[in-house]
């Protein structure tokens, strides 16, 4: 495993076991792999149930070899985006910004997300994939790490929110939903913007599905720059 750790970041998914109530694991294959490299790591499979392989910049060498001695399936592509932060002068009066938020129910109702491996992976689904989201939301709720900014309209009732986190020099944008279209998501990823520039950040970094046209196109729209297309393979033992 040791010539392997450059190659390959392993890590057991401890709180994924939990929820699914199988031995999960997720293996990121950094590059290209050798015949060597790939027979050791199929090697370390058989410790888990589950393997969630994630192909960085989906590296064709290793989805022929994925293809060819696995069971494994192609459940997403993952697409990476980045934006360098600029100024912004104040932030949209309608969002809110709040660290360490409390349970919230309105927050939960929003996310209901459309395109997700864990409800188009059966195995997952039947394990309770679809509420994934929701205790994603949950265990961040009342975390000192964790950033919501929340839209509200005329009523005071919220209508969109993203949830966000710091990294190093980076402000990651974990989730973001809204409950109706009309410059709500623009208005919470600039806040989100002017937040990070008031923590001294210079990116921020967003990932979605290649399905999820919708998503694709906002990150366009607000100044992203696509910087990853990560091929994301099941592996059920």
């Amino acid at each position: 495993m040791k010539n392997l750790k450059k190659a390959v970041t392993l890590n057991e998914l401890i709180w994924d076991t939990e929820f699914f109530g199988v031995s999960c694991a997720k293996a990121t294959l950094n590059k290209a792999l050798s015949l060597t490299e790939w027979f050791e790591l199929k090697n370390q499979f058989k410790n888990y149930s589950f393997i969630s392989l994630i192909n960085k910049n989906s590296e064709p060498i290793n989805a022929q070899l994925i293809g060819k001695d696995t069971a494994g399936f192609l459940v997403d592509v993952n697409i990476q985006f980045e934006k360098e932060i600029s100024v912004v002068e104040e932030k949209p009066s309608n969002v809110i910004i709040h660290q360490a938020l409390e349970k919230n129910n309105q927050v939960l109702e929003i996310a209901n997300f459309q395109f997700s491996k864990f409800k188009e992976d059966p195995e997952l689904a039947e394990r309770g994939g679809d509420q994934i989201y929701q205790q994603w939301l949950n265990n961040s709720f009342g975390m000192k790490d964790k950033f919501f900014a929340l839209s509200k309209n005329e009523e005071g009732n919220i209508n969109g929110f993203a949830l966000f986190s710091f990294r190093n020099s980076s402000c990651l944008i974990e989730l973001i939903a809204v409950s109706q279209r009309g410059g709500i998501g623009s208005s919470l990823f600039k806040a989100v913007e002017y937040e990070a520039h008031q923590y001294g950040c210079k990116q921020i970094k967003v990932g979605t599905q290649i399905r999820n046209l919708e998503a694709i196109n906002f990150y366009h729209k607000v100044g992203c720059k696509q910087v990853g297309c990560h091929q994301v393979f099941h592996i059920w033992k």
